[in-house]
């Protein structure tokens, strides 16, 4: 990690679950693929079901016990997830989360759904640097209840990013997360969308980050996809000098290795593999990004699809079909071979 914070010193929506029909998958299909109406968007895995569910009848207490769970097992990245979903959810249905903070105001676990709710409240507003700095104290609050927690962490990070924050604070505050949790991927994300908002256009540098966190993960973290992030964001940009395609392939093909790793047709690495599936075909690899959709099932997620279109469901099974349909057709040039043989050159960024 000495490596990784040096990098940086140095360039210092509530989601529904719905399906749609649009077609069966071709029976061409090199792959088994679930049908259109088969799949499903922002799917909470089993227990984060259960905590929504209970919030929609008003009883936090399933949320409660979750989160609480996260934190005696350390489960760090779990624990993150639930707490943005759990938040998005009181954006709309308040009640469960006002009780559970008048009830218990000094519980680890509101506070921190509460100061990432309060954060997602302003963030699309105009005035959102000014709102920011009011809900500090929430976050501050969430962070000294639980000493050992980077997640409150990773929500001052992206508060400092919303809030146009110096680089000095941010190093601070990049440190204090990272002394608790080396390889939180959150932080990690957190910190690359920092860079890339201070140094607008800066992919090299940005990669140069990702890749040095990637490298000092473990084999199994979900930091090892950081560089897949980078580029992403470089993909989907437009401006800065290029980046190099080996480097974009480097990327994909480490997130690649990581997906293998995961187990398939589950809700929680869905992210992953959609974002995945997303790059793959951005980079003319139809038959990798199909691999992704098949290990990824039933499970669409909003990101990366809102980012270019209002149905993110609908844009995921567009792709997907584009994907099969360019494996069917021959258009992949020699089946998998073009996935590289023929990676080189630069890729045409898409909208963002």
């Amino acid at each position: 990690m000495v490596d990784t914070m040096a990098l940086l010193h140095a360039f210092t929506r509530t989601p529904k679950v719905r399906g749609r029909r649009t077609g069966a998958p071709s029976p061409l299909a090199p792959v088994a693929l679930p049908a259109d109406d088969e799949v499903l968007l922002d799917v909470p895995d089993d227990a984060l079901g259960r905590a929504l569910v209970g919030a929609a009848a008003g009883d936090h207490t399933p949320a409660a016990e979750l989160l609480l769970a996260t934190r005696r097992r350390a489960a760090w990245e779990h624990r993150d997830r639930y707490v943005r979903r759990l938040a998005a959810f009181a954006r709309s249905r308040p009640e469960w989360l006002d009780a559970w903070r008048a009830r218990a105001p000094r519980d680890p676990d509101a506070l921190l759904v509460d100061a990432q709710r309060a954060v997602d409240r302003v963030w699309d507003s105009p005035a959102r640097a000014e709102l920011l700095r009011e809900v500090s104290p929430l976050i501050t609050a969430a962070a000294r209840a639980d000493h050992r927690d980077p997640v409150p962490w990773r929500l001052a990070l992206d508060h400092a990013r919303g809030a146009r924050a110096g680089h000095r604070y941010f190093e601070e505050l990049w440190e204090a997360a990272v002394r608790r949790a080396p390889h939180h991927h959150g932080c990690h994300v957190a910190a690359l969308r920092y860079l890339a908002s201070s140094w607008h256009g800066s992919h090299r540098e940005c990669f140069d980050f990702a890749d040095t966190a990637a490298q000092d993960a473990p084999e199994g973290s979900l930091t090892q996809a950081l560089p897949l992030r980078a580029a992403y964001g470089y993909l989907t940009d437009g401006c800065g000098p290029a980046v190099e395609r080996a480097r974009l392939d480097a990327a994909a093909d480490r997130a690649v290795a990581l997906s293998a790793r995961l187990p398939s047709a589950q809700p929680w690495p869905a992210e992953l593999r959609n974002l995945l599936a997303g790059v793959l075909v951005r980079l003319g690899r139809p038959r990798d990004a199909l691999e992704q959709f098949r290990l990824t099932g039933p499970y669409a997620t909003s990101f990366p699809w809102d980012r270019d279109a209002d149905d993110p469901l609908g844009r995921f099974l567009e792709v997907r079909q584009e994907a099969l349909r360019a494996v069917v057709s021959g258009a992949s040039a020699a089946g998998s071979g073009r996935s590289r043989s023929e990676r080189r050159g630069r890729p045409e960024p898409g909208g963002h």
